[in-house]
């Protein structure tokens, strides 16, 4: 049994992880991780755990579907924790998980892009149509 360093162990994990190839997990992960939904829904857990109605209500135009599916996505990727009281109802929360919040800073900055260079992606977007005579 050959023994590899941790250098040669972060090579191979460069190999295995590029995000490039369409078989690679990387690669799906960052599929699941560019969802708008997805964004949105980690976003909304940024201040603490929230019940699932406080996220549909957070979060404007989500489908009950939408968000049950991803809210399992978020939690089977160790993204989103979920948990049940036993209470009548009962009473379930879903928050943020060590990975997860590891995610915050860069879907912070992303939200902050969008938000401040809407403007400039509207004028973009109004010029392409002029020009392809398109109606947008």
């Amino acid at each position: 049994m050959t023994t590899t360093t941790a250098a040669q162990r972060r090579e191979q994990a460069k190999v295995d992880y590029n995000a490039f190839l369409a078989a690679c997990p990387t690669n799906k992960l960052l599929d699941t991780l560019s969802d708008k939904w997805v964004c949105l829904i980690l976003s909304a857990l940024a201040d603490g755990p929230c019940r699932y109605g406080e996220l549909g209500a957070t979060v404007a135009a989500v489908s009950n579907k939408m968000l049950t599916q991803t809210l399992r996505t978020l939690e089977r990727d160790g993204l989103v924790a979920r948990r049940m009281t036993a209470q009548v109802p009962v009473r379930v929360d879903y928050s943020l998980t060590p990975l997860g919040e590891s995610l915050l800073p860069i879907l912070s900055e992303l939200k902050d892009w969008a938000e401040g260079h809407m403007d400039d992606v509207l004028l973009a977007r109004a010029e392409f149509d002029h020009h392809n005579g398109n109606a947008g």
